[in-house]
């Protein structure tokens, strides 16, 4: 395959348009942050990256906390919303038509609609030029239950999960394998395919 060279850029795609809640239940706030994503697994430690001069970046600064939200294809709107306006503004929660719920082990609220939302307290905040990143901890994570199926585990592509990539939003397509399934010996998976039937 012939390739072109760029110079450096954000070309890494896709990637989760999460939305960030915080601020706190009594005034709560939310913004689309697509940089976002697993630095460790133990401790489980996620990061986000902000623009200092959004809203948002100066909540968390106050707070230590936010919350991840894992955005849905019926979110897009809201995602995109919440993008492009400032909750310096505007209650985004109220004009994206989004639930502000309480939190198990943070003050900021999640979001009701998300099948999956990540409580997380600022570790960390390092300064990189354009962005500050909110290195932190996951405290708890909340999963719809509509989403857990019969063996206990979360079935995320009932959720219908939102991806970004490079200014444009998609749908996630169907499953098409799981961790190890390259590798599976060939037992294994006609046991798998004949449980399927």
């Amino acid at each position: 395959m012939a390739k072109i060279t760029w110079k450096a850029g954000t070309m890494l795609a896709p990637v989760p348009p999460a939305l960030i809640s915080c601020g706190t239940m009594a005034k709560p706030n939310v913004m689309t942050a697509a940089w976002t994503g697993i630095i460790c697994t133990e401790p489980t430690l996620v990061y986000v990256s902000i623009r200092p001069t959004r809203y948002s970046n100066e909540l968390i600064r106050q707070s230590g906390e936010f919350v991840i939200n894992v955005p849905t294809v019926a979110l897009a709107k809201a995602v995109d919303l919440c993008g492009v306006k400032s909750g310096r503004e505007v209650n985004k929660f109220a004009l994206a038509e989004l639930t502000p719920q309480a939190c198990a082990k943070v003050k900021a609220p999640q979001i009701g609609e998300a099948p999956v939302s990540l409580e997380c307290k600022v570790k960390e905040i390092t300064s990189f030029g354009t962005h500050d990143m909110f290195l932190a901890e996951v405290v708890a994570v909340n999963a719809d239950e509509a989403l857990i199926n019969k063996s206990g585990a979360l079935d995320l592509q009932k959720a219908g999960l939102l991806a970004y990539a490079h200014g444009f939003y998609y749908g996630l397509g169907k499953k098409i394998g799981k961790f190890g399934w390259s590798v599976e010996k060939k037992s294994t998976k006609r046991k798998r395919a004949a449980k399927r039937k």
